[in-house]
């Protein structure tokens, strides 16, 4: 079984940088690809960033392009993303998944619990 942990969120004012890990259990990100969603309350799940097994793929959200990052650690089996010059409209739960790359940014097989990103001044 798969677990996911995120950590790192919390209150930032706009254009603040926040950074989210995710732990998983296993060797989980050397063998599946990762992403991060996000969800605000009233409004369907989105998809934000996902990077694959090797980490030599990567995608974004045109919404965050050339603002965040997503990368791994290997070593300690920790997915992260760097969110730079925050939005208001970025306030959101973030949830860590994880899957095959072919389906991870549309209907990962494992979720995290999410932790909640509030941007604002």
């Amino acid at each position: 079984q798969v677990q996911l942990v995120e950590s790192g969120g919390g209150l930032v004012q706009p254009g603040d940088s926040l950074r989210l890990a995710c732990a998983a259990s296993g060797r989980t990100f050397t063998n599946y690809a990762a992403a991060w969603f996000r969800q605000v309350p009233g409004k369907e799940r989105e998809f934000v960033a996902a990077i694959s097994s090797t980490g030599g793929n990567t995608d974004y959200a045109n919404s965050v392009k050339g603002r965040f990052t997503i990368s791994k650690d290997v070593a300690k089996n920790t997915v992260y993303l760097q969110m730079n010059s925050l939005k208001p409209e970025d306030t959101a739960v973030y949830y860590c998944a994880a899957g095959p790359w072919t389906i991870v940014t549309t209907t990962p097989d494992w979720w995290g619990q999410g932790t909640q990103v509030t941007v604002s001044s």
